[in-house]
C-alpha cells in the first residue's frame, strides 16, 4: 500500500510535443506562426518556439518574444530594444505534419511493441529524430 508522501507526488503527463518538432501557433499574438521547438519544459508545460531567420540562417527568430530595454551604461553605448523569446503555453501549439506542412492532432499507437507518435488526420507515424541538436 502507497504512503501518503506518495500519493501525493505528481506525475507529469507526457507531452505529444518533443524538441525540434515544426510547429504552428494557434493561439496568441503570434496566431499563424510556423516555427520549430527550440527548448520544452515538461514540468509548466511550456516551450520556446523559434522560426527560420532568412537574412541570418545561424540566429533563428523567436517567436512569442518579449522586447526588454537595455539602458547604456557608459557614456557612447547605444540603448538598446532585445527581443527576449518567452515560453508559450503547448496546448497553444500545434505539430506540423511532415509530409504536407499542416497542423494535425498528435496521437500515440503501439508498433512493433514500441509506442510511437502519430499524426491523427493521416496516420503517419512521426519521426522522432529531433532537427535542432541539443546542447
Amino acid at each position: 500500500m502507497p504512503t501518503k508522501a506518495e500519493l501525493k507526488i505528481k506525475t507529469q503527463p507526457k507531452l505529444k510535443l518533443r524538441q525540434g518538432d515544426p510547429v504552428v501557433i494557434i493561439a496568441g499574438k503570434d496566431k499563424g506562426e510556423k516555427g520549430f521547438i527550440a527548448k520544452i519544459s515538461p514540468e509548466e508545460n511550456r516551450a520556446y518556439v523559434l522560426k527560420d531567420n532568412p537574412e541570418n540562417p545561424d540566429a533563428p527568430l523567436p517567436l512569442n518574444a518579449v522586447i526588454k530595454h537595455k539602458k547604456a551604461k557608459f557614456q557612447g553605448e547605444q540603448s538598446d530594444r532585445l527581443r527576449i523569446p518567452s515560453p508559450i503555453h503547448v496546448s497553444n501549439l500545434m505539430l506540423l505534419e511532415p509530409d504536407k506542412n499542416q497542423p494535425s492532432r498528435v496521437g500515440r499507437r503501439k508498433e512493433g511493441g514500441k509506442t510511437v507518435r502519430y499524426a491523427k488526420k493521416t496516420g503517419k507515424t512521426i519521426d522522432d529524430k529531433p532537427l535542432i541538436d541539443k546542447d
